[in-house]
């Protein structure tokens, strides 16, 4: 684990001042994961053990999904733990789901055929009451021992309850498969993909905001603040207030930067929801092309298949959602790309100004989101050109969690260079950049 903070002002004082040579280069900036004594430890590691189960959900579901076995459980029991344990249960089982629409479409399936797809919902709901009881029986804990971080109460609660409402959630999505309204369907049946996307969403939203919560209690605000202020008392040290606006600038551009890949990878996944739930990677399996075009106009801007507004197909269209996701993806690359290369331009510009800002933290939060995001293309690409293989369609959604969640840890890392280049450390004024280009203009 990274050295602790208490010896961060003797390094940073060392390189207050521009080196008489560039030969070494000036110490770095460590920002450690875990403060020595912090009282919101408990709480953080709750957080993110917390995310550790919903990731595990989250893969979970994707396999269910694309084993086709969301349906095979046709009622919600939240007491419910054990499946069926005789025979006769789950031919009592068995016989439910016979009176569903999706059972018209497999009428040749066997008892045993059942099971496989039944096992697979049942550990997915299961799982998601083993997140509930995890994390409820630690916040109770917190509560109960007065460990509940000041001002956090709130939130640990909030995520509780976005917990809590994701089985509703979950349930709401599988109703959409079931009812009389399906039979006769000619396609196979399956959940509207606005509610597959809505149930989607909000795990992963659900898993951004544990995972965000727990880096936040473990590094807590006032030693983000602390290297907050040495960083900007190393800037406004330089001699030169040309040389304090382009440092401002730089450390600016290069989280701004950070900031608008992660949210659009956090657009990008959304989006795949609405690819998953259309079934949209069984069609257009060639790349860079779709069947042979780059941008199959034609077919997206048919109406004949969408019932209602034109729009709709934005989200119900086959080849414009899949359409959506590709280009999507192609932004979410290039903003990382553009993050990378921009932050090895600030590192240098920063070092020769004798700066070494960056924590180590940053420089491997934006080192995994790089190598993650041309995971996560080839694994795009090979599951469509592939035709959607079970292990390479989970591997890409399980992909687009651990993308995510780079994006998350780079931007919580990058925090004390927000609170450097504002003047509101601590009181609320305006930004510093702005006052620094001013003094170097005159």
């Amino acid at each position: 684990m990274l050295s602790s903070l208490r010896s961060l002002p003797s390094r940073l004082k060392s390189t207050l001042s521009p080196p008489a040579s560039f030969a070494s280069s000036p110490p770095a900036l460590s920002l450690p994961l875990s403060v020595s004594g912090n009282p919101s430890k408990a709480a953080g590691l709750l957080c993110l053990s917390s995310a550790a189960i919903v990731t595990g959900i989250v893969s979970v579901g994707g396999l269910t999904r694309l084993t086709k076995s969301g349906l095979s459980m046709t009622y919600w029991k939240p007491a419910q733990i054990l499946p069926p344990q005789t025979l006769e249960e789950w031919t009592e089982e068995f016989d439910a789901y016979k009176a569903f629409p999706e059972f018209e479409q497999r009428r040749s399936m066997s008892l045993e055929e059942f099971k496989s797809i039944y096992y697979w919902e049942w550990g997915h709901r299961i799982m998601g009451r083993v997140a509930g009881m995890w994390y409820g029986v630690g916040l109770v804990g917190l509560f109960a021992t007065g460990r509940v971080p000041k001002g956090y109460a709130p939130r640990l609660l909030g995520l509780f309850s976005l917990g809590g409402a994701q089985g509703a959630v979950g349930w709401w999505m599988v109703k959409s498969g079931l009812g009389d309204d399906r039979r006769g369907d000619r396609k196979e049946i399956r959940v509207t993909p606005y509610r597959l996307a809505a149930h989607l969403t909000t795990a992963f939203v659900t898993y951004a905001g544990l995972v965000w919560t727990g880096l936040e209690l473990l590094c807590p605000e006032g030693e983000r603040r602390r290297a907050a202020e040495l960083v900007r008392g190393k800037i406004e040290a330089l001699s030169s207030p040309g040389a304090r606006a382009q440092a401002l600038q730089k450390l600016a551009r290069f989280r701004s930067l950070a900031l608008l890949s992660t949210a659009l990878t956090a657009v990008t996944v959304t989006s795949g929801a609405f690819v998953a739930g259309n079934d949209a990677g069984n069609a257009y399996n060639d790349w860079p092309y779709m069947n042979g075009r780059l941008v199959p106009w034609e077919d997206m801007i048919d109406t004949s298949g969408t019932d209602g507004p034109a729009y709709l197909n934005v989200f119900e269209n086959t080849a414009f959602v899949q359409f959506d996701h590709r280009i999507l993806a192609y932004a979410t690359s290039a903003a990382i790309a553009s993050t990378a290369a921009y932050g090895a331009h600030a590192r240098g510009a920063l070092e020769k100004l004798g700066l070494r800002v960056l924590s180590p933290q940053v420089t491997n939060g934006l080192r995994a989101m790089c190598a993650l995001a041309v995971c996560q293309v080839s694994l795009g690409i090979s599951t469509l050109v592939l035709y959607v293989p079970v292990h390479l369609a989970a591997s890409h959604q399980l992909g687009s969690l651990a993308l995510l969640t780079s994006g998350v840890f780079l931007t919580s890392s990058m925090r004390y260079i927000g609170m450097a280049v504002r003047r509101d450390v601590g009181k609320g004024e305006r930004g510093v950049v702005g006052g620094a280009i001013k003094k170097s203009a005159q």
